[in-house]
């Protein structure tokens, strides 16, 4: 897992640095057959964010709907989220950026909207819980945690010119410790106390956030920059490496506070990619997990609609007669294990569920999508590539448009 874990820094680095050359494909492919109709499996969990949705295009909501993502490197590397954060805010209105880490976690970390620098300030990102697991504690839903050890270290939040002021500054955290915050000439001083969440407004249209340590022992957990009008609003919380059980690990008491805070509308588990590279994987104590994870996502956040991103495909290197063109890779075994469970397990307890295997074109084609003339996906035929991120983020999109005009039009009938 180790092995893996280096290997996949190591790409989602390698994708951040081609994201920043623009270009545009001359071809792109029709995503690929489904198990699920319209590629997404039970659209009617999703009714309520589908209200949601629509009382924010007629103008009637008060608060951008907030889209939670939390898996793996897929999502921490904010490609493909970023693609659909950007089709959903064009649609819908610009709501905000969203949840972040609270500091860089990773050396090439460059999320999309926003731009992160940091001055002595510590961070701590959770290690892997591995197949044992265990709760770190302190740690909510970022994986992430900053510990002000010194004061005077700083964290600071620049929002390109394309996106929305930083008009509302959310945060968690606990310690004795004081932050100061600074947004353009504004400044609070925030001290958790017995909340250990603080929402602070901004009169102007700030475009940066300074945090600033005034003393020592504080401890942050998340970042929360957003808008206050209607709109979308998705965070991307993704820790390379990671699988469920990493999920399973986060303080319960950090994350009671983090989704009263957020309030998402809908949560995105997009996991399953490390766990299919698992060759000891237990199907049965993986279902019992993922079962387990949704019971507590429901109990912690009721009323909010879940979805799961069905493993996408991806290939092992070294394989003998693999499905590759060069017959060396394949998938793992794990993996269409893995697939089978999150399908199952959504139907049976109503999660919607989308099929990013079908849509990326089924088995081995993350060797099809590697090899194309415009690669969409990196040589380790694990990771998509800026292109590839882009057109199967479009793609989820397109489907949950979709499922969203079709409630449109029913709900017109009925009315």
């Amino acid at each position: 897992m180790k092995a893996l874990a280096g290997a996949l820094v190591a790409a989602v680095l390698a994708s951040a640095a081609a994201a920043q050359v623009p270009y545009g494909p001359t071809d792109t492919p029709a995503p690929g057959a489904s198990v699920c109709p319209g590629g997404l499996c039970q659209p009617e969990a999703l009714n309520s964010v589908f209200e949601a949705l629509a009382r924010t295009r007629t103008g009637a909501g008060s608060a951008p709907v907030h889209i939670l993502q939390i898996g793996d490197s897929h999502t921490a590397g904010d490609r493909i989220t970023g693609k659909l954060r950007a089709a959903l805010q064009a649609r819908f209105g610009d709501g905000g950026r969203g949840v972040l880490p609270p500091g860089i976690p990773y050396d090439g970390y460059a999320p999309l909207q926003v731009e992160v620098t940091a001055d002595g300030w510590t961070t701590t990102l959770a290690p892997l819980a591995g197949n044992a697991g265990y709760v770190r504690a302190g740690v909510g839903l970022t994986g992430v945690q900053a510990i002000t050890v010194q004061p005077g270290s700083a964290l600071t939040f620049y929002r390109e010119t394309v996106s929305p002021a930083f008009v509302q500054i959310g945060l968690c955290g606990e310690g004795p410790g004081r932050l100061e915050v600074t947004a353009d000439d504004e400044t609070w001083t925030v001290a958790f106390g017995e909340e250990r969440c603080a929402i602070l407004y901004s009169d102007g249209s700030p475009t940066q956030v300074r945090l600033r340590a005034l003393d020592s022992a504080l401890s942050l957990h998340d970042v929360r920059l957003t808008n206050i009008n209607p709109g979308v609003e998705l965070s991307n919380l993704g820790v390379v490496g990671a699988t469920l059980r990493d999920l399973a690990a986060r303080d319960q008491a950090v994350v009671a506070r983090e989704l009263a805070a957020w309030r998402p509308a809908l949560i995105v588990l997009a996991f399953g990619t490390n766990e299919g590279f698992d060759d000891n994987l237990d199907p049965a104590a993986y279902e019992a997990l993922l079962r387990g994870q949704i019971f507590r996502l429901r109990r912690l956040s009721p009323g909010t609609s879940l979805m799961i991103l069905g493993a996408p495909d991806a290939l092992r290197n070294g394989i003998v007669n693999g499905c590759s063109a060069d017959r060396l890779r394949a998938p793992p075994p794990s993996l269409a294990v893995v697939r089978d469970v999150q399908r199952r397990v959504a139907a049976d307890m109503g999660v919607a569920f989308w099929d990013w295997h079908g849509r990326m074109g089924g088995d081995c084609s993350a060797d099809r999508l590697a090899t194309r003339g415009e690669p969409f996906m990196l040589r380790d035929r694990v990771h998509f590539s800026s292109a590839g991120a882009d057109w199967i983020g479009g793609a989820l999109n397109a489907d949950l448009m979709a499922a969203y005009d079709a409630w449109t039009a029913r709900r017109g009938e009925a009315e």
